[in-house]
């Protein structure tokens, strides 16, 4: 969502923007309530909120949303049923609302919104859905008619630190990045922690690990992925991090099996609790056989992104496959 609101910003520096946001939605759909995407003054689109016909749609809406300045709500039908106008068929119903945003107030809130975000702070941000006010802050709690506007509280994006600032670790951070992960790189090696190679990182800490993390240490969702360059470096760092005050959302761990338990035993035998081992996952990432730097970064944002919304990790033809293999040919579902 940082990203989104970074490009209203850029936008909205040459001319007015459009900002549409999914208000509702009803059964199966792409993307939740809160997605939203940016069409600019050439009419560039960024960002989705869930592509086909549906999106499709909503884009064409934005461009007359541009030209007269008329906020819309959009009804995406996406059942698939016979006899209807339909945009998929993935099968639920999808509300979107799109509003031009142009000016200096709508700048400097977008501005806002993105400084806010990035500093780890949550910001609830109302659209009235009159058509007759403009979006702005709250800054208490809001009860408001959902029919007469649109609450969204959004949350920062995780950051994600990767300890270890090696050739797995500058992959990890271009696909965790592109997963909407913040980005922070911990390495005591100033040659490899820096911007050259982690250009996208809001923190270069070319330190040990216990200065690094105390810059972090306000931070409330903190993912930390260990990619280091050898052993002793994973027992300081683990030895950190499972005693941070705000427990770590996750921790992740690359090595075999033998490395992994090698350093449980070594934690242990510290003065460790096992139970402050729950949340450390290790070997890191899902088992898709990965061998390069550049899959073994998509295998760890795998299960980044599971841990995040509670995915379980299984393949999700899984089920059908099994209807499939177990049904005879007239009863395939």
């Amino acid at each position: 969502m940082i990203t989104c609101f970074q490009q209203l910003a850029q936008a909205l520096t040459y001319g007015p923007a459009v900002l549409a946001t999914v208000v509702s939605v009803r059964g199966s759909v792409p993307r939740e309530v809160g997605a939203r995407l940016v069409v600019d003054a050439q009419g560039q689109a960024f960002n989705t909120i869930g592509g086909g016909a549906g999106e499709a749609k909503v884009l064409a809406q934005a461009q007359v949303v541009l030209q007269t300045g008329e906020p819309q709500r959009v009804d995406i039908d996406l059942t698939g049923a016979p006899n209807r106008t339909t945009q998929g068929v993935c099968g639920g119903f999808m509300q979107v609302w799109l509003e031009r945003w142009q000016g200096e107030e709508a700048l400097a809130l977008a501005t806002t919104l993105v400084q806010r975000l990035q500093a780890g702070q949550a910001v609830t941000l109302v659209t009235p859905l009159d058509g007759n006010a403009a979006p702005y802050l709250s800054e208490t709690p809001v009860n408001l008619d959902p029919a007469a506007a649109f609450v969204d509280t959004l949350q920062p994006p995780p950051l994600l630190l990767i300890v270890g600032a090696g050739h797995v670790g500058v992959q990890l951070a271009k696909v965790a990045y592109l997963a909407g992960f913040a980005i922070a790189v911990q390495d005591d090696r100033p040659d490899w922690a820096n911007e050259r190679l982690y250009p996208q990182a809001l923190y270069r800490l070319a330190q040990p690990i216990e200065p690094a993390l105390a810059t972090l240490a306000k931070h409330q969702n903190l993912y930390a992925a260990l990619v280091t360059r050898g052993y002793t470096y994973d027992l300081e760092a683990l030895t950190q991090l499972v005693r941070r005050p705000i427990p770590c959302t996750y921790i992740g761990m690359i090595g075999s099996e033998k490395r992994v338990r090698q350093v449980y035993q070594t934690l242990e035998q510290s003065g460790l609790p096992r139970a402050s081992f729950a949340n450390i996952y290790g070997p890191i990432g899902l088992d898709i056989e990965a061998l390069t730097p550049e899959e073994i970064a998509v295998s760890i944002t795998a299960e980044l992104i599971m841990v995040r919304r509670g995915g379980t990790g299984r393949p999700l033809s899984e089920r059908i496959r099994q209807q499939i293999t177990s049904a005879s040919p007239s009863h395939i579902p």
